[in-house]
């Protein structure tokens, strides 16, 4: 299977209505040269799993700003105005998750659990419409699994077969993002032959990536 296709490609996977994640912290370890595409491309209707709406003129951010997003699962937007005066006028509906527990979701999606259980939330609006399970005399939210149509997702090296590994920071949501899709694109910086990485330093194993954008 051909793993390498181009930016513009990787766009023609996202359709009108679809489910992303894309991976990133602010905008760092974001595919920027995919999203750039996703924006010319004028598809709407998007549904975005994201840590952050990082800036309008960066990252996901700039999906928000050109009014191709109808709902975020998101942990916070407030670098982003756009996103909050869009929710606040009802453009754009979002659903806030704490940060750990987003990370926690998105990761029992990936491993086909049922859901986490978790304190975080209790007594605020978090708690509002999910299921309290008791455990031991304890209380806990029931935070249900995520998963995506597409995982859009940045590392810093990759081989020929897609096996991936990020620098720093930029791990953050990716390895997680890249085992709760359907389909999974990563945007490179660098390819390397297949056999040159060293097994061991590998975050994400090839057999979650499905094409590769360098």
């Amino acid at each position: 299977m051909k793993k390498y296709i181009s930016p513009s490609d990787a766009a023609s996977f996202v359709k009108d209505g679809m489910t992303l994640m894309i991976g990133g912290f602010l905008g760092h370890g974001t595919p920027e040269r995919i999203i750039d595409e996703i924006v010319a491309s004028g598809v709407k209707s998007l549904t975005l799993i994201v840590n952050d709406t990082a800036f309008p003129d960066k990252g996901c951010g700039k999906l928000v700003t050109n009014n191709q997003v109808k709902k975020l699962i998101v942990s916070h937007i407030g670098t982003n105005p756009n996103s909050g005066q869009k929710m606040n006028n009802g453009e754009l509906e979002i659903e806030f998750s704490p940060q750990g527990t987003l990370a926690e979701r998105i990761r029992s999606g990936g491993a086909g659990l049922g859901g986490i259980l978790t304190p975080v939330g209790i007594g605020t609006i978090i708690e509002e419409g999910k299921q309290m399970i008791q455990v031991d005399g304890n209380d806990f939210l029931l935070e249900k699994p995520l998963r995506a149509d597409i995982a859009l997702i940045y590392a810093t090296t990759a081989d020929d077969m897609g096996n991936l590994i990020y620098m720093g920071t930029m791990r953050n949501f990716n390895p997680l993002m890249a085992m709760a899709a359907d389909t999974v694109i990563a945007e490179v910086e660098e390819l390397k032959p297949t056999g040159e990485l060293n097994p061991e330093a590998i975050h994400t194993p090839h057999i979650f990536v499905d094409y590769i954008v360098h």
